[in-house]
């Protein structure tokens, strides 16, 4: 990660990136600065479907009436309407960890984040995950 800005207010670039776990104070402190919502979701330890789950649903106040189902995550992740935004900015900390014990919810997760990148930038909202992963775990993605 570079240390100048990634324009992160732009919609146009909005999507989900791989990134290392020290860039992502670098990346708070940008959507700070463009005033965006961030949420951190601490993947540490998430191993199974069920946590991940839970996870988003407590870093990103979800609603008792969202389903806590892969559905029900994609349905809150394109309305967060609870919480009024410009823009989103979410930072999954230890997102290697999942990747590394749980690979199909792994790629399951991406491909939802992915989905709810696109609705929300059909509004022309920004709306950037960013999942923090180890040296060995980018590797093998590049594989």
């Amino acid at each position: 990660m570079s240390s100048h800005d990634p324009h992160l207010e732009d919609p146009a670039h909005a999507g989900v990136f791989f990134v290392s776990g020290q860039d992502l104070d670098v990346l708070a402190a940008f959507a700070f600065d463009a005033q965006l919502l961030v949420r951190r979701v601490d993947l540490m330890g998430a191993r199974d479907k069920r946590t991940l789950l839970l996870r988003m649903a407590v870093a990103l106040d979800f609603p008792m009436s969202s389903g806590r189902n892969w559905d029900g995550l994609l349905d809150s992740l394109r309305d967060l309407a609870w919480l009024p935004a410009p823009g989103y900015v979410l930072l999954l900390e230890g997102a290697g960890e999942l990747h590394v014990h749980n690979e199909p919810d792994f790629d399951t997760l991406v491909a939802i984040l992915d989905e709810a990148q696109r609705a929300w930038g059909a509004r022309e909202v920004p709306f950037w995950a960013f999942l923090a992963l180890r040296d060995k775990d980018m590797a093998e993605l590049e594989d």
